[in-house]
Formats: structure tokens, C-alpha cells, sequence
């Protein structure tokens, strides 16, 4: 078998039903998804029994070294989007819409088709509630593409909220976000990320709606969970948010591994050495 072939998964693949009758389980598990943005990862990410995979726009951070997601294209979402889906075609697959693919209702109901179709991936997701928003979702959703909604900390209009922070601490945010889910529900959504929300809004939330809500520092009281598998790994020099507890230090693993190849490459050649890089890629 080649190195690159994916292996298949051995849990059955998430479907929207499975999500929308995710509440009518009394003694349902947490929904589990992380981020992904390579073919590799994506393999690896295929083999366990993770539920869902989010190619983010956030590769825009991670991936792409941009100082915020509004600088991720249209076309860098494809790209990526497509590796993962070779990767990972055992798993529900979620596309992030880039930062002004859907500024109006014509563009956005073009291009979120064009990133479902070109992905082939199980739904899109969008952030915010806004009007013209809620009239993409019911128009795709009719149209036969699932949509994830996203409240809360969005970042694509981190410039219009005035930076990052929680959101729901006080009465008109809590009211807000309560209507937005709601909205959002009534559009069509088949399940709705809640980010940086206090614990208190996002058990509220959870509790008013029929479908999934998904967290990430939203608290405990969320149906699942969703972190940026590069937080989770810990994989850049930088500390993750407050609320991502790292389970590994991949970045200074690996700095240490590349660090103990390099002094090797100062030794006296040996066969044993030269052995085990050829057969890397055997």
C-alpha cells in the first residue's frame, strides 16, 4: 500500500439527519469536530471516530500566515477544501465561507454552491444572522446545501464588533444572541456554532433550539465541541486561546526532532543512516 493511500474510516459517516435528531437521544454523546486544512491530517483525522471536520477559514491564521480570516480567498478555501475531502472521505465535511463571498444574496447563494459542489463536501457554513444571511440559508438549504450557522464571536466582522471578546454578558447581548439562534433555527440550519458565548447564554441557547449547537469557549452546556486542531496540538510558537487546554506540544516536538536530524548531519555517514532516510518514501 502507498504512503498516501487513505484508509477508510470505521465509523459510519454523520449524515444532516443524524444531526438534526442529535436532541431526541437522551443519552447522546458530544459532537466532536476539528479543523483541517491538509491531505495528511485529514488521513489521519479519517481513521478515528471524530464526527466532523471543518476546513476553517482560520487557515488564514495557521496556514496562510495572515494577520486575521478576512484576507482568505474564495479560491485558497477550494484548494484546501479539496485536499482535506481526498484525505478524509469517510468524514462529515463543513466548508467555512470566506470573508466576503456572500456580501449580497446573488453572490452568496453562487458561491456557496460553487464551494459545496467543487469540494464535495456534506454542508457550508456562515457566519452571523443577518438579514440578507438568513435569505442565503433558506435559499441553499432549499436548494439542497446544509448550512451550519455561526453566532457569537464571528470573526469575519471582528472590525465591526471592535475586537474579541465574550459575547452575552450582559442583557440586550444575551437577548441578541438568543433571537439570532432562533432565526437561524427558522432559516434552516441544521446545527449552530456558538463562540466565545458565556456558559450561561450558550446552555440557554442549547436548551431553546431543536438543533446541535457546537462550542468553542461557549462552556460545557453545548451538544458538541469544536477547536482548531492546530490550538489543540499546540503546532505554532504561539499560546492558544484561554480556552483550548493543548493536549500535545507538537511545535517543540518537532523543532526538537528536525534539530536532532541536523546534528546528524555532521556525523560520519553510516549505512545505518543512510538506510533510514531512503526508506522514507519506500
Amino acid at each position: 500500500m502507498s504512503s498516501y493511500s487513505t484508509i477508510s474510516s470505521t465509523v459510519k459517516k454523520l449524515t444532516t439527519r443524524d444531526l438534526r435528531n442529535w436532541k431526541k437521544n437522551p443519552i447522546r454523546p458530544q459532537i466532536s469536530a476539528l479543523t483541517c486544512y491538509d491531505f495528511q491530517t485529514a488521513q489521519l483525522l479519517n481513521e478515528t471516530n471524530l464526527d466532523i471536520i471543518l476546513v476553517g477559514d482560520s487557515l488564514g491564521n495557521v496556514i496562510l500566515g495572515y494577520d486575521h480570516t478576512i484576507s482568505v480567498e474564495l479560491g485558497e478555501m477550494e484548494i484546501f477544501g479539496k485536499a482535506v475531502r481526498r484525505g478524509a472521505p469517510d468524514k462529515f465535511l463543513i466548508m467555512d465561507m470566506p470573508f466576503g463571498t456572500y456580501a449580497t444574496f446573488n453572490q452568496g447563494v453562487e458561491n456557496c454552491l460553487r464551494l459545496f459542489q467543487t469540494c464535495r463536501a456534506e454542508a457550508v457554513k456562515l457566519e452571523g444572522a443577518f438579514p440578507h444571511v438568513l435569505e442565503i440559508i433558506s435559499r441553499i438549504t432549499d436548494s439542497g446545501v446544509p448550512v451550519m450557522g455561526h453566532i457569537g464571536l464571528i470573526p469575519q466582522s471582528v472590525h465591526a464588533l471592535g475586537g474579541h471578546y465574550q459575547h452575552g454578558k450582559n442583557e440586550a447581548s444575551r437577548e441578541r444572541l438568543l433571537r439570532e439562534a432562533q432565526s437561524l433555527e427558522k432559516a434552516g440550519v441544521f446545527a449552530i456554532v456558538l463562540e466565545c458565548i458565556e456558559k450561561n447564554v450558550a446552555a440557554e441557547i442549547t436548551a431553546l433550539v431543536t438543533v446541535p449547537t457546537i462550542g468553542i469557549g461557549a462552556g460545557q452546556s453545548v451538544d458538541g465541541q469544536i477547536l482548531v486542531i492546530n490550538d489543540l496540538l499546540k503546532m505554532g510558537p504561539n499560546r492558544p486561546p484561554k480556552f483550548c487546554q493543548p493536549v500535545a506540544d507538537f511545535y517543540s516536538l518537532k523543532k526538537e526532532a528536525i534539530t536532532q536530524y541536523l546534528e546528524t548531519l555532521n556525523l560520519p555517514p553510516t549505512p545505518t543512516i543512510h538506510n533510514e532516510i531512503c526508506h522514507l518514501h519506500s
